[in-house]
């Protein structure tokens, strides 16, 4: 089996690369804590390091999936974004997962927008959903935030879950949307912009 070549996406702030060795520490810390309560944790050792080698092999078994969110200047890892679709998911999804001590500044926001462009400009996607647990608001807010809206009539995995269905190329290109949402990701790059009210990422 050929090694897959992950693309290397760069943002404002961020660098989006494929998953390492390297970068487990973090994602084991975030999957085994209680930040792991909406995406099926928190794990033990053993099932965070089979989740992270899934992470890997779903590049190579699907040919796209998650990449590890980099900070351009400083190299360090804030999280996760990407595609996601292993056995059972009824649709290709967009996911996000942000380490609990870098929450707040946008990260999430910058990194899903931009794969998000990927898989409708250089994949080809024409509709993504994110299946979000109903309880976990952060998330909820950050599908609100990128124009996703709830799609009643989609199947979710378990019927436990909230699917959120993403606008679609053409709901976006050159909309009021888009621009919003460049914006809202050009003040968090601004040092000196305070969010207000909840922490959002």
């Amino acid at each position: 089996m050929s090694e897959i070549n992950i693309p290397v996406i760069e943002t404002k702030r961020l660098v989006l690369r494929g998953p390492e060795p390297e970068d487990y520490p973090n994602f084991k810390a975030t999957f085994t804590s209680y930040r792991a309560r909406f995406m099926g944790g928190p794990l033990n050792t053993y099932e965070a390091w089979m989740l992270y080698a899934a992470e890997i092999g779903h590049w190579q078994i699907r040919g796209y999936g998650m990449w590890m969110i980099h900070d351009k200047r400083t190299d360090e890892t804030y999280g996760m974004t990407g595609g996601w679709k292993p056995a059972g998911w009824p649709e290709a999804e967009i996911a996000w997962v942000i380490w609990p001590d870098a929450a707040g500044h946008g990260y999430a926001l910058e990194a899903t927008h931009a794969a998000r462009r990927y898989f409708y400009t250089q994949r080809g996607w024409e509709s993504a959903v994110s299946y979000i647990d109903p309880k976990n608001l952060d998330s909820i807010r950050l599908a609100e935030r990128l124009g996703a809206k709830k799609d009643h009539d989609a199947p979710t995995i378990d019927g436990s879950d909230a699917v959120y269905r993403h606008p679609s190329p053409a709901q976006l290109n050159g909309t009021q949307l888009a621009h919003g949402i460049e914006m809202e990701i050009s003040h968090y790059a601004d040092p000196l912009f305070k969010p207000k009210g909840w922490a959002l990422d």
